[in-house]
């Protein structure tokens, strides 16, 4: 873990400032969709696996989980523009209440693809619970009902968030130095 940690040039978010503010998000969808009973919780793999196993356990409401695997990235630090599903859902969602758990938004091409796919499935509804907003002009217009924090423009990695497959496993949210991925 030391080698990793000499790769982050700063922490943004510490294990703390992330388990109160997945909380908070927690208590809010739970006072949201106080009324549901079919709630289904969708992670995006593999980035958001950490932060929806946390939210999920602050949401005091029956829910299934469920998980889709789409990619963007590949291996470099910038979507490659070319959307594909690696894993599809299990289950069905048509007439469900839907909530997306994405680590997190940048270009917004790869959300915006699965959210469209979703749409197409006849869902009651579909919100976002979005850990990480980055500050971004090229964002792609997506509502996002549950936001996290809002981050600069800088490659992230940590809690979930990797860059080649690595630094997933950190326990808190931080930017990778650039010579690591220039």
């Amino acid at each position: 873990m030391q080698a990793m940690r000499e790769d982050i040039d700063r922490v943004l978010f510490t294990q703390e400032d992330l388990e109160k503010r997945i909380a908070e998000m927690g208590a809010q969808i739970t006072e949201d969709y106080k009324d549901c009973d079919d709630l289904v919780v969708v992670s995006v793999l593999r980035g958001a696996a950490i932060f929806m196993g946390d939210l999920v356990r602050h949401i005091d409401r029956p829910l299934e989980m469920d998980y889709m695997a789409i990619s963007s990235y590949g291996n470099g630090t910038k979507s490659s523009g070319v959307v594909r599903i690696q894993k599809d859902l299990s289950s069905t969602i048509k007439d469900r209440h839907v909530i997306v758990c994405e680590d997190i938004l940048d270009s917004g091409l790869t959300l915006q693809y699965l959210i469209r796919n979703l749409q197409s499935r006849e869902p009651a509804s579909i919100d976002i619970a979005l850990l990480l907003r980055k500050n971004t002009p090229e964002q792609a217009n997506l509502k996002c009902r549950y936001i996290g924090f809002e981050v600069p423009d800088e490659f992230i990695v940590g809690y979930g968030m990797d860059y080649a497959e690595k630094y997933r496993n950190l326990p808190y949210i931080g930017v990778l130095k650039r010579e690591v991925y220039e």
